[in-house]
């Protein structure tokens, strides 16, 4: 069965499946995977029932998920189903679901149960988790290592017995487990997903992740799911220019950076290495022009989540627990959390300036390329290994993805192909916050490119029709006159951060009038199709966010409209309205403002 969630919709309006099908179909598969140990609590057909008789009178005209089944971390509520966050004795019932699940029930999403994970989220592995669940197994081989924390929401979309699949991410729970089980893992930017009803790690750091098989579909789950909520103090708002509309198959050249080679660490694991090796040159055959850079304010970041005070954010999320009932946690689990206690005020503020100074040199490297590319993990371990040596074997785990949230970035991970022995390997691409949809159409251009295995399927991905994106930080605009180099409103520009891209002409489609009035004397250009000549033009890179800011202060009759250039490229530009030039004398033959105004007044 085509488990995405483009094949399922196409089925259900061919009236090929039903979402009963599709339901009945997973709980007849799930004894197959039992040794896997997915669930904490897989619902049964009664438990789901509800849902789909909720569908009855709709359609995937009406609720854009309809009857997609899904899969939740059991760290996320679901109403009436016990939450554990992998501990017997933490279990409750929440009366209502968390916001994330509610806004996927409101587009017609199914739940078919709540997933395996590592104890309180605390973990990179998926072995942490007591009886009678115990460690989630990888969907290609039982014993390596699923990942973690979110394991079992892994596996489940690896293996086809869930579309899509929520997880959380605070260090890479999101992430590690998508790479080790061949899946996409989206951990989008903080605050965007709501953490309502979820059970926090590190709260000022949590979260919400997906899996899924495709870029196509954790972006449709992306898109239902970015939904405000105003009773979570941590909730941003998306913006305009991350919202769907921007997704799609970016067209043109891109510069992405890698760590130097002295900086990669693969724990050993020279497979690892080659196919790390393999995807940047992939990626550069994509358009992509690679640049090295200095990853030690990425790694020195990463230490900060457990070796510096944020771990004590993690002793807060289950205090009572851990002051109380402290038996009832795995002893590895009460080994990192409890060491927080010895964390003090005055390491959380050095901790913090640390942090700042390193997000200042982050911010500098973003600013020159379009993402960062990396391993999701250096290697993959089995469990008797991991069991031999927890803690070191998880840190190794985490070198590629701890610093994400520190840093407040937002990242997705991809697969990109197999170890010797056939395990999944992959790569995450990486962006300040708030450039999801920047990081899952790069990603798309990669799977489309890579046409890997979805999942643990022998299904290949189905291209579908994306539209050509471009993503831009600036605005290129066209100045004729005053705002020109060394002239007297050349200051509105720079003040904004605005570069010089290009000195060029427009295509001979335009007149130039001296306007009337000033100081600052004013040039007005016209376009005339029949009478038009070259005029000289400045094109400048204006910040976007600057760009309001700018075109408000221009006074009529100029405005800003588009420009045509003399290699045919069409910009934003400053214009005249036909009325300006009444009276004006026409300048056109100096071809430009710079010849004009340079003659002796």
């Amino acid at each position: 069965m085509d488990m995405t969630i483009s094949g399922l919709l196409s089925a259900y309006q061919k009236k090929i499946l039903t979402p009963e099908d599709v339901i009945d179909h997973i709980i007849s598969m799930r004894e197959n995977y039992a040794d896997h140990n997915i669930w904490i609590t897989a619902l049964n057909k009664s438990k789901i029932q509800g849902y789909l008789d909720a569908l009855e009178n709709e359609s995937p005209a009406t609720k854009p998920l309809y009857g997609i089944p899904f899969a939740i971390k059991d760290n996320i509520d679901l109403a009436g189903i016990p939450t554990t966050a992998a501990c017997p004795a933490y279990e409750y019932v929440p009366e209502k679901s968390a916001f994330v699940v509610k806004c996927l029930l409101n587009a017609g999403a199914i739940p078919i149960g709540k997933t395996n994970m590592d104890q309180f989220a605390t973990g990179l592995v998926g072995t942490r988790s007591p009886e009678p669940w115990g460690a989630c197994k990888n969907a290609f081989n039982t014993d390596y290592l699923a990942g973690g924390s979110s394991s079992g929401s892994a596996v489940a979309v690896a293996l086809g017995l869930a579309s899509f699949s929520l997880g959380t991410d605070t260090a890479g729970s999101g992430r590690v487990p998508a790479a080790f089980n061949n899946i996409v893992g989206l951990k989008p930017s903080r605050g965007l997903l709501s953490t309502t009803g979820v059970v926090p790690a590190c709260r000022s750091l949590d979260c919400v992740s997906i899996f899924a098989l495709t870029t196509d579909d954790a972006h449709a789950v992306f898109t239902q799911a970015a939904q405000h909520d105003v009773a979570d103090d941590y909730a941003r708002s998306n913006s305009f220019s991350n919202n769907a509309r921007f997704y799609g198959l970016p067209k043109g050249e891109f510069v992405f950076a890698v760590p130097e080679n002295k900086q990669l660490n693969f724990f050993g694991n020279t497979q690892a290495q080659d196919l790390f090796q393999m995807s940047v040159e992939k990626m550069s055959a994509l358009g992509g022009v690679k640049k090295e850079i200095d990853f030690s304010v990425f790694s020195d970041s990463a230490k900060l989540l457990y070796e510096g005070p944020w771990v004590a954010e993690r002793y807060v999320a289950i205090e009572h627990m851990i002051s109380q009932h402290a038996s009832e946690l795995l002893p590895v689990i009460r080994s990192i959390i409890g060491g927080a206690k010895e964390k003090t005020a005055i390491d959380a503020f050095k901790a913090e300036y640390k942090l700042q100074h390193y997000k200042q040199k982050a911010k500098a490297i973003f600013n020159d390329i379009d993402f960062l590319l990396t391993p999701t993990t250096g290697t993959l371990y089995t469990i008797d290994e991991v069991n031999k040596n927890p803690i070191q074997l998880n840190s190794n785990l985490g070198f590629y993805t701890n610093f994400m949230n520190l840093l407040d970035c937002a990242s997705i991970a991809i697969p990109a192909g197999y170890l010797n022995d056939q395990l999944p390997w992959g790569i995450s691409l990486v962006a300040p916050g708030m450039l999801d949809q920047k990081l899952l159409s790069y990603a798309n251009l990669w799977q489309q490119s890579q046409m890997l295995t979805l999942g643990a399927s022998m299904q290949t991905l189905v291209n579908n029709d994306h539209a050509e994106t471009r993503f831009e930080d600036s605005i290129l605009v066209a100045v004729c006159g005053a705002h020109l180099s060394a002239y007297p409103l050349n200051w509105q520009l720079l003040e904004r951060g605005a570069s010089l891209h290009a000195t060029t002409k427009t295509s001979a489609k335009y007149r130039m009038y001296a306007l009337a009035g000033g100081p600052p004397y004013r040039p007005g250009l016209i376009r005339d199709e029949c009478n038009g000549v070259q005029i000289e033009v400045e094109v400048w890179h204006v910040p976007a966010n600057e760009f309001g800011s700018f075109v408000q202060n221009i006074p009529k009759p100029l405005a800003i409209g588009q420009v045509e250039l003399e290699n045919s490229h069409w910009v934003s530009g400053f214009v005249c309205e036909g009325y300006g030039i009444e009276g004006a004398e026409d300048i056109s033959s100096y071809g430009g403002w710079k010849n004009y105004s340079a003659l002796p007044s």
